[in-house]
């Protein structure tokens, strides 16, 4: 994988539920536009969409959901192949929605080892 001119910013999201961890990675990207026409936000969403997602895949948004499960730990394989494919797309920025923070600190340090430490730059925690 070769390395992009800047580490891509990567934003975990937290919260009690896949609504409100949603709406608060709409807020975001409602909140920081997009350098250019062609650029786009990944979101990797961990669990089923809630009944009436405000989230939805677009040219400005490449949206992946991942089955419910510790993505750190069950999930560790599928969350490496889903993550390193939307990286070679380029995204501009990163989201992560958690269903359960119990793992936050893991997933964390996983993202901050190679090649991911290169990649990856780590923002602060938005609990929703």
């Amino acid at each position: 994988m070769a390395l992009p001119a800047a580490r891509l910013p990567t934003i975990l999201v937290t919260g009690a539920s896949a609504a409100q961890r949603e709406e608060a990675i709409a807020a975001q990207l409602a909140a920081t536009p997009l350098s250019s026409d062609g650029a786009f936000s990944a979101v990797i969403l961990e669990g089923l969409a809630s009944g009436s997602s405000p989230l939805h895949a677009s040219s400005s948004v490449r949206l992946v959901r991942l089955a419910v499960g510790c993505p750190c730990c069950a999930g560790n394989l599928v969350l490496r192949v889903t993550l390193n494919r939307l990286l070679r797309q380029g995204p501009e920025r990163l989201f992560i929605g958690l269903a359960s923070s119990e793992h936050l600190d893991q997933l964390r340090s996983w993202l901050q080892e190679a090649p991911y430490d290169q990649l990856l730059a780590l923002e602060p925690v938005v609990r929703a």
